[in-house]
């Protein structure tokens, strides 16, 4: 059952701020139609007179990190409180509730100093709430921003929670929020038998679509174990469409720190699948690529240890590589540097690794490079799977 909060005409100013529960994403020179956009679209978490009169009387779980906020600087946790909602327990995917951890990293339960409410981690060996962890909860709201990526691990944190939602007759309110990659549908469709946490559903790398409308899709497509479905609602975003450029408020998480980074995410997080550094242990993570086994070049960069990153890969290794931080904003998924880094690279028996497969979700990609495929030869390879997948998302989409 799915059910769709209609829009309202009201506009609230969303204000590009910083956030206590997190850093702001850094500043960025491309920025000022996004900031303009920030300033008319309203979130599903400010669009809240829509979902408060759902949550009265209810024990509410909520699952959510530092990207949780409304346009005032306020976590949506703090203003359910604030309005005497009872919440009963955070829910954290990867990251943690503060979006501080490592990608990859072991989060373990505990406790919210500011709130005092129990945090239970969705990542490592808990990716599914428990029937015990929902008892005595009436109600679900998921409010986490997406990057429009299917291997970005918020969206598989939903599927679980929707499955687990489903299975104790739990309704899920899904908080909206813009896809800062809402336009791109690209790359190559997952394939099943390479169905992973880092690619749960058979959709192309770039899904373009808003984390409310992917929510509507895996709850009609019955993507869900034995195809249940959840009582879904999803509370709208306001004026909004998926052309405008939106800047986040906040990281994302830790590696993720600039519009550039999140607009270059899907093309270089290929990389994770090979032996060349994506800037991890860097300040300009996502944004620059290399390895000790690249071509000497110009440029170059030696990663070291810091936040989101405590033992990066070629951790004080000189790497060798591009700079991408000034390269024009991406409108497609890019395999050009992917390629090129194959075809530099000292030793190609040790370029890929098990991973890229999972990431890629296909491993006709690899035998592709290998092969010397060129890239407008591997992207007319996906044409037919991207429209048929357009064509089908049609019926879940909520925004033009």
């Amino acid at each position: 059952m799915i059910k769709f909060i209609a829009k309202s005409t009201f506009v609230t100013a969303f204000l590009f701020c910083a956030t206590s529960y997190s850093e702001a994403i850094q500043p960025n020179k491309n920025v000022i139609s996004a900031e303009i956009n920030n300033a008319v679209i309203k979130t599903g978490a400010d669009n809240y007179e829509k979902y408060l009169p759902l949550l009265k009387d209810k024990k509410v779980g909520i699952v959510t990190n530092q990207t949780g906020i409304l346009s005032d600087k306020t976590h949506v946790v703090d203003f359910l409180l604030e309005k005497k909602i009872a919440v009963q327990t955070i829910f954290a995917p990867e990251h943690g509730f503060r979006g501080t951890a490592d990608a990859g990293e072991h989060i373990v339960d505990g406790k919210d100093p500011k709130t005092g409410l129990p945090i239970i981690s969705l990542y490592g060996d808990n990716k599914k709430p428990k029937p015990a962890q929902l008892s005595g909860i009436d109600v679900m709201i998921f409010d986490l921003q997406d990057v429009g990526a299917r291997f970005y691990t918020y969206i598989s944190s939903l599927h679980y929670v929707m499955e687990a939602c489903a299975e104790n007759n739990v309704p899920l309110i899904v908080l909206d929020r813009p896809n800062p990659n809402g336009s791109i549908v690209d790359g190559p469709l997952l394939e099943k038998e390479f169905t992973s946490f880092v690619g749960m559903h058979p959709i192309p790398l770039l899904h373009g679509m808003t984390i409310g409308e992917y929510a509507q899709m895996v709850n009609g497509e019955k993507w869900l174990k034995d195809g249940v479905q959840c009582k879904l609602t999803v509370i709208p975003c306001v004026d909004y469409s998926r052309t405008m450029p939106y800047s986040l408020l906040v990281k994302p998480s830790p590696n993720l720190p600039n519009d550039q980074s999140i607009n270059l995410y899907a093309s270089l997080c290929l990389f994770e699948g090979t032996n060349v550094s994506m800037g991890r242990g860097t300040e300009k993570q996502f944004q620059i690529y290399g390895s000790p086994y690249l071509t000497k070049t110009n440029f170059s960069f030696t990663p070291k240890p810091n936040f989101g990153a405590k033992d990066p890969l070629y951790n004080g290794k000189e790497c060798f590589g591009e700079d991408l931080t000034a390269y024009p904003k991406l409108k497609q998924l890019e395999l050009k540097w992917l390629i090129k880094a194959y075809q530099n690279t000292s030793d190609k028996t040790k370029f890929f690794n098990a991973f890229f497969t999972k990431l890629a979700g296909t491993k006709k990609l690899q035998q592709q490079i290998e092969s010397g495929v060129s890239e407008a030869q591997i992207r007319k390879t996906w044409q037919k799977d991207l429209e048929a997948f357009k064509k089908m998302r049609t019926k879940y989409l909520i925004y033009k």
